[in-house]
């Protein structure tokens, strides 16, 4: 039997599922013989810890790849690792233009991540010829050439079977012959999975018993990458809509709703119950409008660029923020700071940490008189600066901030009391969804995600530009 959980923004997909499996605990099924499969580790390792049993106890509690690279009992050795990419883009003597995190653009040999393999990864991810997927993706041919994509392919094929490696790809198809029997299988996120994955999903449907999929097909917001939503939209189930969110206010849910009425492709409709009536939705033209010194906030991006941006603003306000690309201050100074205040208070240190004071001191002789601050000749002045003023407001730098930065697609499953959605959506999206209806549709799904990351309340901070905002 399959079943299928249609579960709206907080309405407790993951919670069901677990829920469930702890049934067939009960009625005797052996955890060996439960499938619980994520999208993200991050998932999985949160569903082994809502089960109340040893990890040792789970093993097919996991995401995908990890099943298949298990199954397959693969190491290291046998995947492709980053300098593997290089490696190729040197003997094929082949460089690629990139731009790096801080927005420049710079030339380097093939790595695992620039735009020829990424283009590779989907086609196999769709199930379909690079050179279809090539065709389909008519703005990336401005930086992308079919000579090149094929010449790569091809030599890439040949390396990974002469160096007997395998990429992620691989696994995945090399495991289809080798799916255990279950007596049930949990897939979280169902709404991800690419046309490859469906193809291991189709294996484990023949050797289950029961089938449960969850997922919300309105946040579907990685087609980009290969997913396939309307396989889940179409697969055929018994089908359930969850319809009491535990996280969104009222506010938010008709904010969301507007967003996710626009979509013009296939979707299932799904009414559900806000948490709360509490709770509002403001426009702001600016950070400086809202009070970040206290309470708890996400602020989200759709675009890394304007991410990066976004940080340089908070740090400018002396804002202690954290992100999936490290805090905003430099942790390593902070942590020589407080081995410096031990020292100054007549505490001895061990080697280690009077070397990483040594290191930003310089030739500065240690006088018990002297501040961190003044002591810390080889930290920039901006830097000492702004650790110092966020101490000074009370902010502990060694636990986790209260202001998170983050992109919408990073922060997928995330949530925050108060969200700050920055509306800048950038030229080359613009431009993608002009030409593309699935484009368009999976562009209102990414704002609906990022809408519903707030429990209470939600701030839409306007473009600098109008036209190149979302219109909310």
């Amino acid at each position: 039997m399959i079943f299928k959980f249609y579960g709206p923004p907080g309405t407790g997909k993951t919670y069901r599922l677990i829920n469930r499996a702890k049934a067939y605990v009960r009625k005797g099924v052996s955890t060996h013989k439960i499938g619980y499969f994520a999208f993200t580790r991050k998932a999985a390792k949160e569903a082994r810890e809502r089960m109340p049993f040893d990890e040792k106890q789970l093993p097919y509690f996991q995401t995908l790849h990890a099943f298949s690279y298990h199954t397959l009992r693969l190491s290291e050795e046998n995947i492709m690792q980053p300098y593997h990419y290089e490696e190729l883009g040197k003997l094929l003597n082949i460089k690629v233009n990139y731009v790096d995190k801080f927005n420049k653009e710079e030339t380097h040999y093939l790595t695992n991540d620039n735009p020829y393999f990424q283009m590779i990864g989907r086609a196999i991810n769709r199930d379909i010829t690079i050179r279809e997927e090539f065709d389909r993706n008519e703005h990336d041919k401005k930086y992308i050439k079919w000579e090149t994509l094929k010449h790569i392919h091809d030599n890439f094929l040949e390396y990974k079977r002469t160096a007997k490696l395998q990429d992620f790809n691989d696994i995945i198809n090399n495991v289809l012959d080798k799916v255990p029997k279950f007596d049930v299988v949990f897939i979280d996120e169902a709404q991800d999975l690419s046309p490859l994955q469906w193809k291991l999903y189709d294996k484990l449907k023949e050797n289950s018993k029961d089938i449960y999929l969850a997922g919300d097909d309105d946040q579907a917001i990685f087609t980009w990458a290969g997913a396939d939503v309307e396989r889940f939209i179409n697969e055929p189930a018994k089908e359930k809509v969850l319809r009491y969110s535990k996280r969104i206010s009222k506010a938010v849910q008709d904010q969301s709703s507007v967003i996710v009425n626009r979509i013009l492709g296939q979707r299932k409709i799904k009414d559900y119950f806000p948490k709360t009536n509490e709770g509002q939705s403001f426009h702001i033209s600016d950070l400086g409008q809202i009070d970040l010194s206290k309470g708890k906030w996400l602020i989200l991006s759709r675009t890394k660029s304007n991410m990066l941006k976004i940080m340089e603003q908070l740090k400018k306000k002396n804002l202690y923020y954290d992100s999936n690309k490290g805090k905003g201050h430099k942790v390593r100074v902070y942590s020589a700071k407080k081995f410096y205040d031990l020292w100054k208070s007549g505490k001895t240190l061990e080697e280690k940490n009077i070397k990483d004071v040594k290191e930003f001191t310089g030739n500065v002789s240690w006088d018990r008189t002297i501040s961190w601050y003044d002591a810390f000749v080889n930290v920039d002045v901006n830097e000492k600066n702004y650790i110092r003023q966020m101490l000074e407001r009370g902010e502990r730098l060694d636990e986790k901030a209260r202001i998170w930065v983050s992109t919408i697609h990073a922060i997928k499953g995330g949530e925050q009391d108060n969200v700050i959605l920055s509306l800048e959506q950038g030229d080359k999206i613009q431009k993608a969804i002009k030409k593309s209806l699935d484009k368009q549709d999976e562009e209102h799904r990414v704002w609906y995600v990022g809408t519903t990351r707030a429990k209470h309340n939600l701030y839409k901070l306007k473009a600098k530009i109008k036209r190149k905002g979302y219109q909310l």
